[in-house]
């Protein structure tokens, strides 16, 4: 079986990065096709022998890059077609059908209840969303809360499979060694006690929060990992507040695992999130999480992850939790939420539907019997 992932860019993101885990675990031959940016974790998909097809998309409205795709997809005779994020979804799903694909799936990664990866879903949004939507034979949504909001959009219910996101517990492994390395890298004292946030900077990941949270908390050295638009804001608000030089910015970067193994606790503090995936990885660093929103907990017992508890997205309430880990923070095993969520059982669940989508007859049996190991 022969599979394209087509994917919007391929910086530092948890779509991104998500895509960059599930690669290793496919049986079938995959290759990436980037409509735009092709990032470190391009590099790094690259470097782990997936080729990587880079289609210089201009823009949102470069219709040019149709046509690019579908010339890609004809040449190579892929059996699916999988899309990832809005633009790619949108533009791969045209393509397919133009190049004639028999199967195409499609990944929700970032639909919010208002916005869309950061844009706001307009009626004219979401039609062009359900138009495209209908040209393919499937969209998965990473979590149940993202299922019932694609079918509020009016997505049949009929064409929604949830596969939930996955982790490699065993990449995220906390290393001592590497964490120390790491701290001293970014000039981090190694006594410091460190707070984390993971993710795109953008405004909705409110880490301004985090920001002013460490403002009070004379001591602690905030570590974020992610690029994004909102951090020269970020910036601007530790120089305002005083904290410039307790504030380590790392930028874009695909070695998350060694960022976690410097932190002593990760702090999530955005209010909408599709999964929760930064949460789970922090999880899996055996680090204490605070967090105001995680789908991927909600859908699990209470008793599924006792190494994590939810905030109130405020710096008050923030620093005075964190004030009850900074004076002894230890490392705690993976919690069961971890193994639920294994990018091996993912990717199990993906080839079960890329069956499925292409008529294969054992499709069904296979998907029945991974659905039911999946819950």
């Amino acid at each position: 079986m022969k599979v394209l992932h087509v994917i919007t860019g391929l910086a530092a993101g948890g779509a991104e990065q998500q895509l960059r885990a599930l690669l290793p675990h496919l049986g079938a031959h995959c290759e990436v096709a980037t409509l735009t940016n092709p990032g470190g974790v391009a590099r790094a998909i690259a470097d782990g022998g997936t080729p990587v097809h880079h289609l210089g998309m201009g823009g949102n409205r470069d219709l040019r890059a149709v046509g690019r795709l579908a010339r890609l997809m004809r040449a190579g005779r892929y059996d699916v077609v999988h899309t990832h994020l809005y633009r790619a979804c949108v533009y791969g799903r045209v393509a397919a059908r133009l190049a004639g694909v028999p199967a195409i799936v499609a990944t929700e990664h970032s639909l919010g209840e208002e916005r869309i990866e950061g844009r706001r879903a307009t009626a004219g949004v979401r039609a062009l969303y359900r138009a495209t939507e209908a040209m393919g034979d499937l969209t998965v949504a990473v979590s149940r809360a993202v299922a019932e909001r694609l079918a509020r959009w009016g997505v049949p219910r009929s064409r929604i499979e949830v596969v939930h996101n996955g982790v490699d517990g065993r990449a995220f492994a906390h290393d001592p060694r590497l964490g120390r390395e790491t701290r001293a890298r970014l000039g981090i004292a190694p006594g410091a006690f460190v707070v984390g946030g993971v993710g795109r900077l953008e405004p909705g990941k409110r880490f301004d929060v985090l920001v002013e949270a460490v403002t009070g908390f004379e001591g602690a050295v905030l570590l974020l990992a992610g690029e994004g638009s909102a951090r020269r804001d970020l910036e601007e608000l530790a120089r305002t507040l005083g904290v410039a030089d307790r504030v380590r910015f790392t930028g874009e970067s695909a070695e998350v695992p060694a960022l976690l193994s410097a932190m002593d606790v990760l702090a999530s503090p955005s209010q909408e999130e599709t999964f929760g995936l930064a949460v789970i990885e922090g999880l899996a660093a055996g680090l204490p999480v605070l967090y105001a929103a995680c789908p991927a907990l909600d859908e699990l017992p209470s008793d599924a992850a006792p190494g994590a508890r939810r905030i109130l997205p405020d710096p008050d309430h923030l620093r005075a939790e964190l004030h009850t880990f900074a004076a002894g923070a230890v490392r705690l095993p993976p919690p069961r939420a971890v193994a639920h969520y294994d990018i091996r059982r993912h990717a199990a669940r993906m080839e079960a539907l890329y069956d499925r989508v292409l008529g294969s007859p054992l499709a069904g049996a296979d998907l029945h019997a991974t659905q039911k190991e999946y819950r």
